[in-house]
């Protein structure tokens, strides 16, 4: 079965005649479903083909990307350094401004368990530096030795 340029089809044909009037028409001869009875060929410019069946993988892929927006973790510590924290709110206010969301978390190492309200202070100074850009998604909460917090970015 032979499908022409404009899809029309010019029924059943031999291979050889197939390929005469691609030839003719000078394009390709598409062999689309080998499997069917009879085996179905089109006739079309394959790599124009190629081309726009690449151009739609890409698009899938970009608009996949957008709608799985990434979740990005920050980790800081009891005793970050003043310029260590500016550099990590920077770097996440990036991140937030590009619309995905962020997790700052703090490790508790040692004996800084015993001390949690530290390493809340810091978690809330992190979301007050980043309140013109973000809102906290999840409150701070702590499990086990990990205390954390998620900002998703102002629509």
């Amino acid at each position: 079965m032979v499908i022409g340029p404009n899809g029309e089809q010019m029924g059943i044909k031999s291979l050889e005649d197939a390929k005469t009037i691609a030839n003719f028409a000078g394009l390709d001869l598409v062999l689309m479903n080998g499997n069917s009875v009879p085996a179905v060929g089109k006739i079309m410019d394959y790599n124009k083909y190629r081309y726009e069946k690449q151009k739609k993988q890409k698009d899938a892929l970009k608009k996949q990307r957008e709608t799985n927006k990434e979740l990005k973790e920050y980790r800081l510590s009891v005793k970050i350094d003043v310029h260590d924290f500016d550099t990590r709110c920077k770097n996440a206010s990036d991140y937030l401004s590009r619309g995905h969301k962020v997790k700052a978390s703090i490790h508790f190492r040692g004996r800084e368990i015993a001390h949690p309200e530290l390493g809340r202070e810091v978690l809330e100074k992190f979301a007050d530096k980043l309140s013109e850009v973000s809102i906290v998604e999840t409150n701070i909460k702590q499990e086990g030795r990990n205390m954390f917090i998620i900002l998703a970015p102002k629509k």
